[in-house]
């Protein structure tokens, strides 16, 4: 039975969005962008992947693929994108994404290829691990994104020269052969709240490292997240007021405004004359209570991994469908013989 966003809506565009099941997702990530995801199908027809085929472009071990791979899928879920308005699957079980990028990779010039600075970048932080699937990493994006006749792509700042790329792809195959892909346009989302690190509130609060006392976790447990905002760095005066020179609790009233969905003065008001140990009690309930609901429903699916591997079959069903009608043209187009 095909959904809805199966069969494209003539008054919606078309979003897809990849992400790599690297990390662990923090506060930071869901205040700033995931809190938003599960709205967007209002506007849109989305697709989401767990792009696991790009995570193997640095070196990660077997069980940890496994485990962030579920992880991340069971938590697109959990903040909000409804599988049955959305499209969500892992990017390894619909297998047209490899066979395109291997047609479009004929489609790439490598002195284009070779100009993309995050190959640059990445082969300068892990020089022994310099392979072709990290330098072939942007045309396999593209096809993540072309296969789905895509209008936008939400990326970062570092990823539209990617996006770029992919346009420049799809116009010379439909130049060369008719128009067959839809032109991309790659869209930066607008910034949510600006989220740093509890103990370093000059630097951003990062999901790589699982011990930081200074991230907190999506998945953190209750006890764990009140810990790191009770320890959470403050500043010399007492005065609970956002200021440049005050980066702690900046950032804590950032994170309390953010949590309860109001304006930074407003935190500032209702935490007048406050001390800073209840101050930052108070700013670890918000966020217990904020992520309670994620939290438990992320429990739900993972305990119950019959229903996990439902949705990932279901997602995975509704993509190869549609990513087979481009992969269909691609072929005939090109000149394989087709039976």
């Amino acid at each position: 039975m095909e959904t809805m966003t199966e069969n494209k809506s003539e008054n919606k565009k078309r979003v897809f969005s990849a992400i790599k099941p690297t990390g662990n997702p923090t506060l930071g990530n869901y205040l700033g962008a995931m809190q938003y995801w599960g709205g967007m199908s209002d506007e849109y027809d989305c697709i989401f992947s767990v792009a696991d085929l790009h995570a193997i472009t640095v070196a990660i071990e077997p069980k940890d693929l496994r485990e962030n791979s579920k992880r991340l899928f069971a938590l697109l879920i959990a903040v909000g994108i409804d599988p049955e308005k959305n499209v969500v699957f892992m990017q390894s079980h619909v297998r047209a994404h490899s066979e395109l990028c291997w047609l479009l990779n004929n489609y790439t010039m490598f002195g284009e290829a070779r100009r993309m600075t995050q190959f640059k970048e990445k082969s300068e932080k892990a020089p022994e691990n310099i392979n072709v699937g990290l330098f072939d990493y942007p045309v396999l994006m593209a096809a993540d994104i072309l296969l789905y006749q895509t209008d936008i792509v939400p990326v970062g700042e570092d990823q539209l020269q990617h996006v770029e790329l992919c346009r420049n792809i799809a116009e010379r195959f439909n130049n060369r052969y008719s128009p067959t892909f839809k032109m991309p346009e790659g869209k930066v989302p607008k910034a949510g709240a600006r989220i740093y690190s509890l103990t370093d509130p000059t630097a951003k609060m990062g999901k790589s490292d699982s011990g930081d006392a200074g991230a907190v976790f999506i998945l953190d447990t209750p006890e764990t997240i009140m810990r790191k905002f009770k320890r959470a760095v403050t500043d010399s005066d007492a005065a609970v007021k956002a200021s440049p020179d005050k980066p702690g609790i900046t950032n804590l009233l950032n994170i309390y405004a953010a949590l309860c969905g109001i304006t930074v003065a407003a935190a500032e008001a209702e935490f007048d004359g406050c001390d800073y140990a209840t101050f930052k009690t108070r700013v670890g309930e918000a966020a217990v209570e904020r992520l309670r609901p994620v939290r438990e429903k992320y429990d739900a699916l993972r305990r119950d991994d019959g229903r996990l591997s439902e949705l990932m079959r279901a997602g995975a069903d509704t993509a190869a469908r549609i990513a087979a009608r481009t992969l269909e043209k691609v072929y005939k187009k090109i000149g394989f013989v087709r039976t």
